[in-house]
Order: C-alpha cells, then sequence, then structure tokens
C-alpha cells in the first residue's frame, strides 16, 4: 500500500514522500532536513515538533542544543514564526494520499497549519486502504477532533488562480517509518 499512498500524495503537488526502515534514520534526515531548511532561533525560521510518541526515541534537550530554533513547546506564537512544523499522523490512507490524526490537541494543529513546510511523521504499517478502513479504526471516544491532511496548501477560489501556502504550509514532506509502530509510537 506505500507505493499507492507516495503516488497519490505526491501528485497532490507541493509534497514529498520519504521511506525510512527505522526511527534512527528517519530522525537523521529530519536532523539533515531542518539543518537545509536553516532552522535557526529568529522568527521565520523556527521549527516546532507537536508533542509526539516518536520523541520518546530520542534525547529532545540534545537536539534543542544542536538547532537553537528547534521548540518542543509549541505555542501560537513559535507556530506562528515557524518555518518548519513536525507532528506525527496516525494514519495514512492509500487511495488519496491523505494522513489522518486525532488533532483534538491543538499544538497539532498548530505545527501542522502555520509553519511554511509540514513534515509529517507517519508508521508506514499505518497506511490503510481508504476513508471506509479510517472510519473503523477511530473510535468517537478517543479521536474527538479527526483532521485529514492531502498535500500543501492550495486554492483557485480567486479568478481560478493558483495559490499555494494561504490556508497553511506551501510545502509537505511525508517521513515514513518502517519500525516505528512497533517501538509503540502509534496504535
Amino acid at each position: 500500500m506505500f507505493e499507492s499512498f507516495k503516488a497519490k500524495a505526491e501528485a497532490s503537488g507541493n509534497t514529498e514522500v520519504k521511506r525510512f526502515a527505522t526511527t534512527s534514520e528517519a530522525l537523521e534526515f529530519i536532523e539533515a532536513f531542518m539543518a537545509q531548511e536553516g532552522v535557526k532561533d529568529k522568527a521565520g525560521s523556527y521549527a516546532v515538533w507537536a508533542q509526539s510518541p516518536i520523541l520518546e526515541a530520542f534525547d529532545n534537550e540534545a537536539m534543542a542544543q544542536k538547532f537553537p530554533g528547534l521548540h518542543f513547546d509549541v505555542t501560537r506564537e513559535l507556530a506562528k514564526g515557524a518555518k518548519v512544523g513536525i507532528t506525527q499522523l496516525k494514519w495514512g490512507l492509500a487511495e488519496t494520499g491523505s494522513m489522518a490524526q486525532d488533532s483534538t490537541d491543538v499544538t497539532q494543529r498548530l505545527a501542522s497549519a502555520l509553519a511554511w513546510i509540514h513534515v509529517a511523521i507517519l508508521p508506514t504499517s499505518k497506511i490503510i486502504a481508504d476513508i471506509p478502513a479510517l472510519m473503523t479504526k477511530m473510535h468517537p471516544k478517543e479521536d474527538k477532533y479527526i483532521t485529514l491532511i492531502t498535500g500543501a496548501s492550495k486554492t483557485a477560489d480567486i479568478e481560478r488562480v493558483l495559490a499555494i501556502g494561504v490556508h497553511g504550509p506551501e510545502r509537505l514532506v511525508i517521513v515514513c517509518v518502517d519500525d516505528l509502530a512497533l517501538e509503540g509510537a502509534a496504535s
């Protein structure tokens, strides 16, 4: 299902999908990506990382020292000034290349919607067929604020001219991790 998910996600525009066998490889990629994007402690160059299970896999303080502009305590102000927002999503939908998450926690919404670049971490094992399959996985008592993300933000509602990044990130990077679910990071 990964190949179908990747093809659909990348076809949505301004989206790239990367796949890593291990969480360590994924974290190395994210570090290199933040360096490439010039993450630093300056408005417009911050990175915010919303609370997620993958954060248990590494030393947050060491990474924050390496990237002084990386913040794990996501606030509206920091997210508004962020170049990169990092979240972990729970499900991928192969049919559309979309991702789904319970975003009841406002930091998930801030990090994924206010930064210019959204880095979405997704367990490869949690890529399922489609929305009907997703509905069998969701639980109304647990999943109260469902967000579906398909590609970077884009609209053509003004004179049919395509505008990217108007209502959210202008770029989406999906980091699929094969061993993530095995570490208990997503159920």
